[in-house]
């Protein structure tokens, strides 16, 4: 059963984008364009090769921006600000979801490759604002995105995250191994699985899968 799983969990990490809000919002379609435009600008490409540039730098390194640090020496401060200036009227509350967060043993944090004030906007447009004790952006992890060990190693030092008793929800399966090599309990959540030793549960429904924990 899906409780049993859990019941050693007392450390609940969520990722943001595309886990805290179904990915029909298509919310990152918003970032993206900002990405392009950026890379166009700074870069003085065009809109082809931004484009292309911001697909490798993400599969390649995470992060388009950790690709653009790598490569081309970018401020990430100004990066971060512009790309997460977006609308959010697509994002609705969700109180059952919020219900079931807070109903979760132990502490609750965000942690995410965008920024924490970018998740404050996020969480309050979907009623969650007070679900969660601690927001943990990329900047907390020194610009490094996960899937990096050194970024999950960061952020947990900091949040003081007992991994061994910790559960990470994530939409990305790259996301997950290193919560997984941690000893961590992990849930992929996306609207179709993706196969790996892993990922120990999938759920296309956050809000159900959490009623059964």
């Amino acid at each position: 059963m899906v409780s049993q799983s859990f019941s050693h969990v007392r450390h609940w990490v969520f990722d943001l984008d595309n886990t805290l809000y179904h990915p029909s919002v298509r919310l990152f379609d918003q970032i993206e364009v900002k990405m392009t435009n950026y890379v166009m600008s700074t870069l003085g490409v065009d809109k082809k090769v931004a484009d292309q540039l911001r697909g490798d730098y993400w599969r390649e390194h995470g992060t388009t921006l950790a690709g653009l640090m790598a490569h081309h020496d970018l401020d990430p401060d100004p990066f971060l600000i512009e790309v997460h200036d977006i609308n959010f009227d697509q994002l609705e509350p969700d109180p059952q979801l919020a219900a079931h967060i807070k109903a979760l043993p132990g502490k609750r944090i965000i942690y995410t490759n965008g920024t924490a004030p970018y998740a404050e906007q996020v969480l309050a447009r979907r009623g969650l604002a007070d679900c969660f004790d601690e927001i943990y952006g990329v900047e907390h992890a020194n610009y490094r995105p996960k899937p990096e060990r050194q970024a999950f190693d960061t952020i947990f030092a900091k949040a003081g995250i007992e991994t061994e008793t910790a559960a990470m929800f994530e939409d990305d399966p790259r996301n997950l191994q290193a919560p997984h090599d941690l000893g961590m309990r992990t849930v992929h959540v996306a609207p179709e699985p993706v196969g790996g030793a892993h990922i120990h549960h999938h759920t296309n429904d956050l809000t159900a899968f959490l009623a059964q924990i």
